[in-house]
């Protein structure tokens, strides 16, 4: 879908394919495909994705699903995004980690992702300083986008890899004084009755807890800012839920994050609300409000008779007020989707992720400690929700 909310159809988004190869992962897991077909999806996706042109090893936001051609997202951004490019890899590592086996595709297929893995050149999006990454780079514009990468946002994994990378890496200097902004990161007030470590008043649109936190397992995990990042996007979650039972009918369900609207795409969020419900919201904060993730799940089910049932299941979002509902189903909504609802019931994406050399490495690099890790607990409550307070 264009910004303009028309349908493009040979257009892909490279995060939107990264969330593919997670569900992919998902599916074997699940018995919906086979691991034989699922081998050779990925290897498909990998042979087209190698004749993408990359710009110092990063992927352009955009690119067309047939040719492999860059399409320009924005003005000055039509080369290099840094954060979609990581999202694209924390979901190879996650695929090279789980086909383990020494069969001749699984061999292959691990050589094809450590070649794109490995050739990412983090460091060359610091141009050449001790600060932040920086998210584009065009052959044509340079750095005429100028967008740091600085938290809190979706692009935690970012830094991870950018410093787990045996090539190209980064240094801590630039986590701790771009990212964090030497603490400036930090939040601690309270919205709606619920403190916030971290970010923006209100926390933003959801997506930022999702993304980095579909492989990222936050159970435990603390560095110099925040103690526990499950407190992070537990409390994310909880402030968006409790706005959004102050704003719509019980009968709507809740949540607020980017996605499609009446006139294109749109961010939304308790300080810049839309009146617009995306569904990928309250579904992919699964693992950290169970119940209210459930409950949410099926109010879009029964909403006006069945209005939100698409073709691939759940419309991308509605606006309650006026009946208006997306007639698109977006990768970057959907694939959060299936990867959170499996780390609830399993933890298989978080514990592939984890387990992986350069994630142990970067976290490690960056100061990170992590007290345990979720194993999965089916019907059990997470552990932030244990108590009424969700």
């Amino acid at each position: 879908m264009g910004s303009d909310g028309l349908p493009i159809h040979e257009i892909a988004s490279i995060s939107g394919v990264g969330f593919g190869f997670l569900s992919l992962i998902v599916g074997v897991h699940r018995r919906w495909i086979t691991e034989q077909k699922a081998l050779a999806r990925a290897s498909r996706m990998l042979k087209s994705l190698a004749a993408v042109k990359r710009f110092h090893g990063a992927f352009p936001h955009f690119v067309n699903a047939s040719s492999g051609r860059t399409i320009p997202f924005a003005k000055f951004d039509d080369g290099g995004d840094l954060v979609e490019t990581a999202l694209l890899v924390q979901a190879l590592i996650c695929v090279r980690e789980f086909f383990d086996g020494q069969t001749s595709a699984e061999i292959v297929l691990r050589r094809r992702i450590n070649e794109i893995v490995e050739t990412v050149e983090w460091n060359w999006f610091t141009r050449g300083k001790p600060g932040p990454l920086f998210w584009h780079w065009s052959p044509r514009h340079a750095w005429a986008k100028n967008l740091p990468i600085v938290g809190w946002n979706e692009a935690l994994v970012c830094y991870v890899l950018a410093a787990g990378a045996d090539e190209h890496s980064i240094s801590a200097g630039s986590y701790h004084s771009g990212w964090a902004g030497d603490g400036k990161i930090r939040n601690g007030s309270k919205y709606l009755g619920v403190r916030l470590p971290l970010g923006e008043p209100f926390g933003g649109p959801l997506f930022l807890s999702h993304y980095s936190f579909c492989t990222l397992d936050p159970h435990g995990l603390g560095d110099a800012y925040c103690r526990d990042y499950l407190e992070q996007v537990h409390a994310h979650c909880l402030i968006n839920y409790r706005y959004c039972c102050t704003r719509y009918a019980r009968e709507d369900g809740w949540g607020l994050s980017a996605c499609d609207g009446p006139d294109g795409y749109v961010v939304n969020s308790p300080g810049d609300d839309h009146g617009i419900i995306a569904t990928t919201a309250a579904l992919s904060s699964m693992p950290f409000l169970p119940l209210r993730s459930r409950q949410a799940a099926l109010r879009f089910l029964e909403w006006k008779n069945g209005a939100l049932l698409g073709r691939f299941g759940l419309m991308d979002s509605f606006q309650p007020s006026t009946g208006w509902v997306s007639r698109t189903h977006l990768a970057i909504d959907q694939g959060p989707v299936v990867a959170m609802m499996e780390n609830y019931r399993s933890g298989l994406i978080w514990h592939l992720f984890m387990n992986a050399p350069e994630v142990k490495k970067g976290l490690d690099r960056l100061g990170f400690h992590q007290a345990g890790s979720y194993e999965g607990t089916g019907l059990q409550e997470a552990r932030q929700c244990s108590s009424s307070a969700c």
